[in-house]
């Protein structure tokens, strides 16, 4: 399980932030295929069989990774700050969304909302077990109430990953109700 979870790990590094540090490419929709990606990681020492891929891709508790209808290629969900277009059509939300955190952002957040950074998109969850699970990965996690069907009655739209995190471009502070 260590191994997959190693791997696992490497695979969002090269899927989502760094493809050419193995040397490979995304295409505009942030696929690349299977065997080159097998390949390059394995020239770069992280050997893996395409049977481990799969496994990877199928138990990932966040489901982080797609594999393509034929499974020949591979792409990350989101989270990409490579520019990518992952063809997302907006989606109207559910009433409440919410969003995982820790204390010494609070106040940051209160002032500016939140933002995508170095992301294509703000990440939400729909559920709290999913945002609580996120806000313990930086420690005592603070879950924050994204008013988001008030937000996309004001014109701000929302997608939705085919892992089921909601994603918006950025949430003003008056939409977010805090604990």
């Amino acid at each position: 399980m260590k191994r997959e979870v190693e791997i696992s790990k490497f695979l969002s590094l090269v899927l989502r932030h760094e493809p050419g540090k193995i040397g490979i490419t995304l295409d505009e929709n942030g696929w690349t295929d299977c065997e080159q990606l097998i390949q390059a990681a394995g020239r770069r020492g992280k050997k893996f069989s395409y049977e481990t891929l799969v496994e990877i891709v199928r138990s990932s508790d966040k489901q982080r990774f797609a594999l393509s209808e034929d499974g020949k290629r591979i792409r990350a969900n989101q989270g990409h700050s490579v520019k990518v277009d992952l063809a997302l059509v907006p989606q109207a939300p559910p009433e409440s969304l919410y969003h995982g955190t820790v204390p010494k952002f609070i106040e940051s957040i209160r002032e500016s909302g939140l933002h995508k950074g170095n992301r294509h998109h703000v990440h939400l969850s729909p559920d709290l077990v999913t945002a609580t699970k996120v806000g313990e990965r930086r420690g005592n996690p603070v879950i924050l109430t994204i008013r988001a069907a008030e937000m996309s009655a004001a014109g701000h739209p929302f997608y939705v990953s085919e892992n089921g995190v909601w994603l918006t471009d950025a949430v003003p502070p008056e939409f977010i109700d805090f604990p």
